[in-house]
Formats: C-alpha cells, sequence, structure tokens
C-alpha cells in the first residue's frame, strides 16, 4: 500500500511516484513527450485530471478513474465565436493553467483557468464547459488586462469558497484578484494593498500580477498570494491586502506558495531572484516558512544545494500534505520533506522541466 502519491507535470509528461515503507520510486508515467502543466485529483471522485500543452495539437483535456493506468480525452474549453481579445481579434484557448473542483453539494462542477483570461465551468465533470461571460466581459478586461510573462493574461488560481461554493475568487496575470460572491453571476476586483511597482500607478485597482494565489480551508476568509512585487495576505475575504514578504530577506519574491488548511498562519514559499533573473537566492536553494502570519521567516536548507544553483520553482509545483511537503523545479530536482520543509531529500535530479507537483490520496 502506498503512504503516499506525487502526481508530477513535467515538460516531458506526466510522472506519478510512490513512497513505501519510506521509500520513494517512480511509478507510472502518462502522457510521455508531451508537457503537461497541471495534474491534480478532484477529491469529490478520484479521478486524476491533466491539462497538456501538446506542441501539434494544442490544448488537450484528460481525465484518469485509476490513477493515471488509463485515461480518457476531454473535449478542452473551447472560446466562443463571439469572444474577441480585442479588434475583433477572435480568442482561442492558449493555454490550460490550471482545473479546480466545486463543493460535494455540487457534483459534477470543474473549474478551468486559461489563457487568454477565460474561466470556464462545468457542471457534467469535464463533458461540456462553457465560458464564464461575466468575467470574460468585465469592462476592465480589454483595457487593463494584459499577459504577465506571455502573451495574455491568464487565470492560472480557483480559490472555492469551502462555507460556500458560490464564492470563488480567481488569480489572473496580469490583472489581479477578481471575485464573485454569486456563483459567477458577477464580479469585483479585489486588490486594495496590492503594489504593482511595473505600473506608472502602483495602486492600481486593476493590472496587479499575483503569481499565485491559495486560500486556507480552515480560515477561509484568510488567502495568500506570491506575487510579482512581493508576499500578500488577507484576512477579511481580500477586501484588503498586507505585504508580509521580508525586506532584505529571501521570503520576497517567487511564484509557489502553500498554507496549512488546518493553520492559516502557516504558509511556505520557494524563493527566487527577481524578476527577469528567476534564480535561487544567492545560488543556494531555500524554502522558507511562517507561523505568524508573515511576521517572520525562517529560511530552511538542509538537503538542498547550496552551491552554483540556479533553481526555482513555478507558481503549481509547490504542495503540503500534513507534514509532508514537495516542490520541484525547473532544472528538473524533484524534492520531499516530512517535517514541514525544515529537511529535505532529493527524489530525481535530472527529471524534466517541472511545472506543477500535488499530492494525490494514497491507498
Amino acid at each position: 500500500m502506498s503512504e503516499s502519491l506525487l502526481a508530477v507535470g513535467t515538460r516531458k509528461g506526466l510522472l506519478i511516484f510512490e513512497r513505501q515503507k519510506g521509500k520513494w520510486r517512480l511509478l507510472r508515467e502518462a502522457h510521455l513527450g508531451s508537457p503537461v502543466p497541471y495534474a491534480s485529483v478532484d477529491p469529490r471522485t478520484g479521478d486524476l485530471w491533466a491539462s497538456i500543452d501538446h506542441g501539434h495539437w494544442g490544448q488537450k483535456l484528460h481525465r484518469s478513474s485509476d490513477l493515471g493506468e488509463s485515461w480518457q480525452e476531454l473535449t478542452a474549453p473551447k472560446y466562443p465565436e463571439s469572444a474577441v481579445l480585442r479588434e475583433d481579434k477572435p480568442a482561442t484557448l492558449r493555454y490550460l493553467w490550471v482545473i479546480a473542483y466545486g463543493a460535494a453539494e455540487q457534483p459534477g462542477r470543474i473549474y478551468f483557468g486559461t489563457e487568454p483570461g477565460g474561466l470556464f465551468v462545468s457542471d457534467d465533470n469535464g463533458e461540456t464547459c462553457h465560458l464564464v461571460e461575466s468575467l470574460w466581459n468585465h469592462p476592465s478586461r480589454e483595457k487593463c488586462w494584459m499577459g504577465g510573462g506571455r502573451d495574455e493574461a491568464g487565470i492560472h488560481s480557483i480559490v472555492v469558497d469551502p462555507r460556500d461554493p458560490r464564492h470563488v475568487t480567481v488569480g489572473i496575470s496580469c490583472a489581479g484578484v477578481f471575485e464573485s460572491k454569486d456563483d459567477c453571476a458577477t464580479w469585483q476586483p479585489r486588490n486594495r494593498g496590492l503594489i504593482a511597482a511595473f505600473l506608472p500607478d502602483p495602486n492600481i485597482d486593476v493590472g496587479h500580477d499575483p503569481h499565485l494565489l491559495v486560500g486556507c480551508a480552515s480560515s477561509p476568509d484568510v488567502l495568500w498570494q506570491q506575487n510579482h512585487c512581493g508576499i500578500f495576505r488577507t484576512s477579511d475575504g481580500a477586501e484588503n491586502w498586507q505585504s508580509v514578504h521580508e525586506e532584505s530577506g529571501p521570503a520576497n519574491f517567487g511564484f509557489a506558495i502553500s498554507v496549512d488548511p488546518k493553520n492559516a498562519d502557516t504558509a511556505w514559499v520557494v524563493p527566487a531572484t527577481s524578476d527577469q533573473v528567476r534564480i535561487a537566492v544567492d545560488r543556494a536553494l531555500c524554502v522558507c516558512r511562517t507561523d505568524d502570519g508573515g511576521k517572520s521567516w525562517q529560511a530552511f536548507r538542509k538537503g538542498l544545494p547550496q552551491e552554483n544553483c540556479y533553481d526555482f520553482a513555478f507558481r503549481h509545483a509547490l504542495d503540503q500534505d500534513g507534514d509532508d511537503l514537495a516542490f520541484g523545479v525547473a532544472t528538473g530536482g524533484l524534492y520531499f520533506s516530512d517535517d514541514r520543509g525544515e529537511s529535505w531529500q532529493c527524489l530525481g535530479e535530472h527529471l524534466p522541466p517541472i511545472y506543477s507537483v500535488r499530492f494525490l490520496p494514497a491507498g
């Protein structure tokens, strides 16, 4: 019986790792040769989902009911003919950033975050889906949304409130945080307190670049984000954000962030040197943890490379499950900790560039 399972989306396919009796091994591969930006399990059904960025055939969507032994291809989200980017340029699917799941009382509800900035919703377990027109047609999109490292804006983060599944918050690069409290019928920007130092007006309402947005399951009003301009936290449901990064320490710029679902004051980040550089701070890889809501941070380095290291972690490449954490880096290293990030072991040094890391239900 597996003690832990990891789904690792890479530049060359999906890799599933298994831990038995404390030892890790590669259990299986899927979609070999194709980039897998994101893979995770629907906790309601146990289905494993994967998005595929196929070099020849574009964006693909797959679902597995047996943890990757076999797969069913589903129709990927498709922008309607009425959706245009600007100047009558049609919107087409360029990237499947993230897949998120509705509440237990919403059987079949699946969310898809995409580039060029469209949120899609399915209520039949991905068999069909539709563009959320209310967000796509938000008056800020055409003038204020822009690409953050890619050509167009991308929805990479979707947080569903566990108390109320009609309450959905998304992170968009570059636009910021948007919130709906009426099942995606209307949306409001929630960026007060964020800083966009790369814009003429750093306090602009829309135009921010959250790298990843995460919520705390036990305290849903607390959300964290790793932002292009630092680390930010809110305790009032994104009404107001406070900067909680270190001004002179490593916990500042980065992409990946994870929050303890049982303790809203505990979070982890994998720092990098900003912002065009994007390598490990001081050429030494570390993971930083806060246990007091970002008032202070500890950097943990045991088991991580500390010399001539150019690694950094992409936004979805860090995950936590109890005391266990795992993360992967763009140069193909995969690391695991069983003591809340204080020490690490390397599970692979020569893997393809890693895009996402997610724990799977063990059994």
